[in-house]
């Protein structure tokens, strides 16, 4: 079966994890729920777990419990400067302008974060599509119902022509469930949960050819 499709998660994927920029959003969401939502600081960690392990955002959480405007949330969560974290990535860029298949960004953030990190990389022009949070609502990754959406919004129905490359364990394992291929972006690690591991992104196309070898 060929590949037709390769969706691709953006926070810590299609750049290092290390770069910081993840735990710049984290630390932006623990204020939200102390300055917009009066939540006592010392509760917010444990809650922001809880809320993240039954929802699979914090954000879909909130909404759920406590009913917060999405938007707001995603506006006041993702201002952080993202040049201070992540810079252009020539070798990201080769490597994407080299794959056939359609790319699509499929991300638990929304379009406008996505455009500043993918402007930044300088890759905006190599994804044919960004299929955020609120497009696949009221549903988000890893819940099943976001990614049918998702293969909706892509002009697919068949997972099986699509590889998902993510960091999330649970994104993965749901995603290989309903038959994508799983490629685990920022560690070699083998999980059950993905069909196959990588350090960097940049090693996508030694996966493909992989595949189509096969």
């Amino acid at each position: 079966m060929p590949i037709t499709t390769i969706f691709f998660d953006l926070d810590d994927t299609l750049y290092p994890a290390s770069s910081g920029l993840w735990g710049a959003i984290r630390s932006r969401i623990d204020l939200y729920m102390v300055e917009r939502l009066h939540i006592p600081k010392e509760q917010v960690p444990e809650l922001r777990h809880y809320l993240f392990s039954t929802y699979g955002t914090t954000m879909r959480g909130l909404q759920t419990t406590m009913h917060i405007d999405a938007q707001d949330y995603l506006d006041f969560v993702h201002d952080v400067p993202v040049a201070d974290f992540i810079t252009p990535d020539p070798a990201l860029r080769r490597m994407l302008s080299g794959l056939t298949q359609r790319k699509v960004i499929f991300t638990n953030a929304d379009v406008k974060y996505a455009r500043r990190v993918l402007d930044r990389l300088q890759i905006s022009d190599c994804f044919t599509q960004i299929i955020d949070i609120l497009m696949v609502s009221p549903y988000c990754k890893p819940q099943v119902e976001a990614f049918q959406k998702a293969l909706k919004l892509a002009g697919t129905s068949d997972a099986s022509q699509c590889v998902l490359v993510d960091d999330g364990l649970s994104n993965l394992a749901v995603a290989s469930s309903l038959g994508f291929y799983t490629v685990r972006a920022g560690s070699e690690e083998i999980v059950p949960e993905s069909q196959t591991s990588i350090g960097s992104v940049i090693n996508l196309p030694f996966v493909l050819k992989g595949l189509i070898n096969d």
